[in-house]
């Protein structure tokens, strides 16, 4: 397990929205902010005006990277590391968040496949790391976010969108169905804490992308997938992790402000 820590560089100056005597702006988590959809997530929601907190398992240099980018435009970020499967680590994650200002929004993206395979050949450790980190995970964060967001508990309300998948739907067969399974979990997460929080001003939604170019597919041992199965989508082509970012961003928006227990799919077709 991977202790959480917070990152401490304090050298960028606050922009002007947190001159003293002005209301600071909400924060927004993102976790599994290190690569791939989540990487896409944190600057795409920079360029908007978030302050953020992101949240990473290991990769010390990916996240730096990702740090630098996003305060390039001018927000306040931190970046911690942490395992979201440990409740402490989650705890930490939104308190150097809280350290930004009120945290309004949480896009809970950690997650991974890590094998490719039958069920029946995948090994007992990877199928439980894999419901933990795409079910457990998200429930953490989710649960965090609920106390420090909601109005019955003092927040200011706000917004959660999980990163769910098409293979919630699919099934997955003969590559990840627990992770499939996983993911379907966390479909029914959002339908019932988006009726859970609806009245305390907190919207829960995800999207659910479909096969997008990211190191998920490398990491579970298959570089080549996507090259492979692309002839499955019907829009013909990959997905790239802009095009979930910029999903994610509306859902954690004034315009989506009617939407909650809803699941977007960015899957071209799928």
């Amino acid at each position: 397990m991977v202790a959480a820590r917070r990152d401490v560089t304090t050298d960028l100056a606050p922009p002007p929205c947190q001159a003293a005597g002005v209301a600071q702006r909400g924060v927004t988590v993102v976790t599994g902010a290190g690569r791939g959809i989540g990487a896409a997530t944190a600057l795409h929601l920079a360029r908007a005006g978030h302050d953020l907190a992101l949240g990473y398992l290991r990769d010390d240099d990916a996240a730096a990277e990702v740090l630098a980018s996003v305060r390039a435009e001018g927000v306040r970020a931190v970046a911690v590391r942490g395992d979201v499967v440990d409740a402490d680590d989650v705890d930490a994650l939104f308190a150097a968040a809280a350290d930004l200002g009120p945290v309004t929004g949480l896009v809970a993206n950690a997650g991974l496949t890590a094998h490719l395979g039958d069920l029946a050949c995948t090994p007992v450790d990877v199928v439980r790391r894999v419901l933990d980190v795409n079910l457990l995970g998200v429930v953490l964060c989710a649960r965090r976010a609920a106390q420090v967001m909601s109005t019955s508990y003092g927040g200011a309300g706000g917004s959660v969108v999980a990163v769910s998948s098409a293979a919630a739907t699919l099934g997955s067969a003969h590559e990840y169905v627990h992770y499939a399974a996983a993911k379907a979990g966390v479909d029914a997460l959002v339908v019932g804490l988006a009726k859970e929080l609806a009245d305390q001003g907190v919207r829960v939604n995800a999207v659910a992308p479909g096969m997008v170019r990211t190191s998920i597919h490398a990491a579970a041992g298959d570089p080549g997938r996507l090259e492979r199965v692309v002839d499955r989508v019907p829009a013909g082509r990959v997905g790239e992790p802009p095009e979930v970012a910029a999903a994610v961003a509306w859902l954690l928006g004034d315009e989506a402000s009617y939407v909650t227990g809803a699941v977007l799919r960015v899957a071209g077709g799928l």
